[in-house]
């Protein structure tokens, strides 16, 4: 890299900052997540060395403006792997994943009272519970880790059967939006059902963006279905229409299910 942005490199290299790299970063770890879902190992293989390409071209840039070096990012990374494992590297116990959870979360803590007192912050200042959660990250994500925060002091329900009764409640404040005919309310109350249904995945341990991706997934394959048995046909989907597509929808339903 250091080659590819020197003066006898190459000319798109050396005109990239660490804006114009933000997109690719987010196409490559798509890339890797996309390989893991269709357990295309060898692809995976190649995905994973994209993806550490972005690492290096950033601290490559970095290193050019004197900021810090790739030795300086593993280094930190390794730092913090060994202070939030004292169960492995220290004296600590741990006797199951909560115990785990729990003591990488008092590090942490101690870690930010430290820098605080360092940098000499008034604690008024001090950064609120929510503040750690990045806004530059896609919303789904954004909203898993916001009310994991919030649950972790207990602002929480009790169980997921009052997650579904929440569920239910946003649900007809959404058609009393869409009666309305009102586009920010609808919005509104989307994002609402939609923040719920986050909520209601972490109570049944199920990650939704790998939820959903899966869908993505069945979907994909039973539309595929629906457009390769119509064109064995001799038919194009233009040339169907909705009651033929559903049946085929349903074969389709019915194939993968007895595959599975």
């Amino acid at each position: 890299m250091a080659r590819l942005r020197g003066p006898d490199g190459c000319p798109w290299d050396r005109e990239q900052s660490f804006d114009s790299i933000k997109p690719y970063t987010l196409e490559e770890t798509y890339e890797v997540l996309d390989a893991i879902d269709r357990r295309a190992w060898p692809e995976l293989a190649e995905e994973l060395g994209d993806f550490m390409l972005q690492a290096v071209f950033y601290a490559q840039m970095a290193a050019e403006q004197g900021r810090f070096t790739i030795e300086d990012a593993l280094d930190a990374i390794n730092g913090k792997l060994v202070r939030r494992h004292p169960h492995v590297f220290g004296e600590e116990s741990a006797r199951n994943a909560d115990d785990v959870k729990r003591i990488w979360g008092e590090v942490k803590a101690a870690e930010k009272e430290s820098r605080r007192q360092t940098e000499g912050e008034d604690e008024r200042s001090a950064d609120g519970l929510l503040d750690g959660v990045p806004r530059a990250m896609p919303a789904l994500v954004e909203a898993q880790q916001i009310t994991s925060r919030a649950a972790s002091v207990g602002f929480d329900w009790e169980d997921a059967r009052q997650v579904l009764e929440k569920l239910h409640e946003e649900l007809g404040e959404l058609e009393a939006a869409r009666r309305a005919g009102s586009h920010p309310a609808i919005e509104d109350e989307l994002g609402d059902l939609l923040f719920v249904l986050v909520n209601l995945a972490r109570f049944v341990k199920v990650d939704p963006e790998q939820a959903l991706r899966r869908t993505n997934a069945k979907f994909r394959a039973r539309f595929a279905y629906i457009e390769r048995t119509l064109a064995e046909g001799g038919k194009k989907l233009e040339d169907s229409n909705i009651e033929e597509m559903e049946r085929l929808w349903q074969q389709a339903k019915r194939q993968s299910k007895s595959g599975d």
